[in-house]
């Protein structure tokens, strides 16, 4: 059965959606579009799109083969989206951007699922949920993560300075050295990078693993080896700053120099990767 020409109807009544969409929803679709281009935690915004456009053109073949329409469902999700717009109009919430980006992608979901039908969201719901990714993270929720992230980094590093054998005082998230003190502050947290390997290892579950439950520990290796790779970059500026030159905890390499640390981390991440795609094809195999 040709299923490109319904499919092609449709596509044109998921098109005006859309644009209905980006036409109501324009003034948080419009800060959101700022985050990305300015905010640098935020710069993974830009990508996210594109990712979530490869994975539905991938299975477009899959979806198509579900389509029907869903009334009922579409429905009820597009109009979620509109209370939780208007109650957060209303609201005055801190978050309230947060609310108004996800209130806006489910509005926009109802509208796939009531011209596409149930069926065809779950073919497509790896690619439609990965948009959560546009929903900038609540103050408060960022603040905790940022703080955890800064805790163990401290650790970490404290862990990774007794290893060095350096004479080293701690006061809470004070070291104390020889010819220096470091603090480490929320902006050695490493947030931006971890954001950016969270998402990267959900791709890349994505288009490597076949299990639930190996993704999920992929996923979540993230946070170990982020704590790990934040508590060395501490621990490499700092030496370098008491032994080498203390202009360098003040100039680029400490400002800018996260990239070197991030491709650390990613070498960390890459046997992860590889002990569970291997495992997977040696349950193949059997």
């Amino acid at each position: 059965m040709d299923t490109m020409k319904p499919a092609s109807k449709r596509n044109l009544f998921f098109i005006a959606f859309s644009l209905a969409t980006l036409f109501i929803f324009c003034t948080p679709i419009r800060e959101i579009v700022r985050l990305a281009l300015y905010e640098r935690l935020y710069a993974h915004m830009m990508l996210v799109p594109f990712v979530s456009g490869y994975f539905l053109f991938l299975k477009r073949k899959q979806i198509y083969s579900k389509m029907d329409y869903s009334l009922k469902a579409g429905i009820l999700l597009s109009l979620i989206g509109i209370l939780l717009f208007w109650f957060e109009e209303r609201s005055g919430l801190a978050s309230s951007l947060s609310l108004a980006a996800l209130s806006a992608l489910i509005f926009w979901i109802g509208g796939f699922v009531l011209i596409y039908g149930v069926r065809a969201f779950k073919v497509a719901a790896f690619p439609l949920l990965f948009l959560l990714f546009m929903v900038p993270i609540p103050g408060r929720a960022l603040g905790t993560i940022i703080y955890l992230l800064t805790w163990g980094s401290a650790e970490a590093a404290y862990g990774y300075f007794k290893v060095t054998g350096v004479p080293i005082l701690r006061e809470g998230f004070t070291f104390i050295l020889p010819t220096l003190t470091i603090e480490v502050a929320e902006q050695c947290s490493g947030i931006n990078s971890s954001i950016a390997l969270f998402v990267s290892s959900i791709v890349a579950a994505q288009l490597f693993l076949r299990t639930g439950w190996k993704k999920i520990v992929l996923v979540l290796s993230i946070f170990p080896i982020t704590i790990l790779k934040n508590g060395l970059r501490i621990v490499t500026l700092s030496l370098l700053g008491a032994y080498v030159d203390p202009r360098i905890l003040s100039g680029d390499l400490h400002r800018k120099g996260g990239i070197p640390f991030f491709i650390v981390a990613l070498a960390m991440l890459a046997p992860i990767l590889w002990l569970l795609r291997r495992s997977e094809k040696k349950s193949v195999n059997k």
